[in-house]
This record gives structure tokens, sequence and C-alpha cells, in this order.
């Protein structure tokens, strides 16, 4: 009997991936086990993490991955953000010009960290999605029942 992921959780997740962290949850046991993701970040000193990957070591079997969005996923996700923005058509075109030039993903940071409020309705917007994401992949894995 696997137990369910829970709101909380979900949030965690959702936080974890959005720094770039690997995420790992425990279906025994209900852990959620994060991990820098080495091959993006080799910089990271995995000393700091050694409990964590010897964990996720010994109960290799235990844990399944939460993948991260990929790129596409996330294009789709700013994307999404600038069709919904409404109250400002001049930075809805700039952003739209932005996802359809070169270097879409840093031209689209840029102009949202220098949008004012619209900055944080961003973040807000792009951490409901991480959250559906999240909620999916528990749901392919036949761990998320939405009571």
């Amino acid at each position: 009997n696997m137990e369910t992921v829970n709101d909380q959780q979900i949030k965690e997740i959702a936080e974890q991936l959005d720094i770039g962290f690997r995420c790992f949850f425990n279906i025994k046991t209900r852990e959620i086990v994060s991990v820098p993701d080495l091959l993006e970040n080799p910089d990271y000193e995995s000393e700091y993490f050694e409990d964590e990957l010897e964990k996720l070591a010994f109960y290799a079997d235990q844990f399944i991955e939460i993948e991260k969005p990929s790129s596409r996923d996330s294009f789709d996700v700013m994307l999404g953000f600038t069709d919904e923005l409404t109250g400002n058509k001049e930075l809805k075109e700039k952003l739209m010009n932005a996802l359809e030039g070169k270097k879409p993903f840093s031209n689209f940071k840029f102009l949202i960290d220098h949008s004012g409020i619209y900055r944080q309705q961003w973040f807000d917007y792009k951490n409901d999605q991480l959250k559906k994401w999240v909620i999916d992949k528990f749901k392919e894995a036949n761990l998320y029942n939405n009571k």
C-alpha cells in the first residue's frame, strides 16, 4: 500500500526543483530527499550531501525521482504567463518578442526582473505551474489521490 503525497510535500518539491535540485520521494516512508544536480552544478560540494546521497544509493529501490520540467516545458510556462498577461500591453508585447527571439530564457528573465508588480505575478504563476507539474508526476506514479 503506497502512501500518497500531500500539499506541503508538493510545495517543497516544487521549490527544490525551482532552485535546480533533484528531488526524490521515498514511496515507503514518504520522505523527500533533495540533492543538487551535480551535472548542472559541478561546483557543488557533494560532501555536504553525503547523507542524502548514501540514503539514495542504499534505498534506491524505494525512491522515485520527480523529474524537473524540460526546457520546452519551462518555455511553455513562460508562454502561458505571457498569453494570460492583461493590463500591460507593452510588457506583453516585449515578452512575446523575447520568447520569439534569440536567448528567450535570459531575455524573458531580464524583462520580468524589471517589470515591477508583474515580477511577483510571474513568480506566483510559475510556482503554481510547477506544483501542477509535480502533481502530474505523482499521478503518473499513482501516488496522488485528490480527496
